[in-house]
């Protein structure tokens, strides 16, 4: 059985009671039930005041997410399915990845490395063949 709220990494888990969901009528062609159902879903959730958060994922997260925060509060929509189920579905989807890629740790540092003696060796026989290669066809309309 699946935990209650949305896994963000291997460990921590966000509550359903930490996010907030706001439903509106979607925009674009559908006929007569666009008028009447609210299918958009906008689904928040925030990252400064949630206690289900450790400090060190909310600070990686509040760098991350810098440009999409509005007063500490990170907002997804969805509203390409007609149904109201299904765009629920989506934007917690939509949220689930972009939390998950924002609490991310950093990517190691690269050690710089040096080529070995022998890829050395084999880069210049390669310019030595294709040097001649192009040599030998110089020749022939002199």
């Amino acid at each position: 059985m699946q935990p209650d709220g949305l896994r963000i990494g291997r460990s921590v888990v966000v509550p359903d009671r930490e996010l907030s969901e706001r439903f509106s009528r979607s925009s674009g062609p559908g006929g007569q039930g666009v008028n009447t159902t609210d299918s958009r879903v906008e689904l928040s959730f925030d990252v400064v005041r949630s206690p289900s958060l450790p400090e060190t994922t909310r600070a990686r997260m509040l760098a991350r997410l810098e440009s999409r925060l509005v007063d500490g509060v990170v907002t997804v929509t969805a509203s390409e399915h007609r149904a109201q189920l299904a765009n629920r579905r989506a934007a917690r989807e939509r949220m689930t990845a972009l939390l998950t890629e924002a609490a991310a740790p950093p990517p190691r540092k690269r050690r710089p490395t040096t080529p070995s003696r022998a890829a050395k060796q084999r880069r210049l026989e390669a310019k030595k063949r294709r040097s001649e290669t192009k040599q030998s066809r110089r020749g022939r309309w002199e």
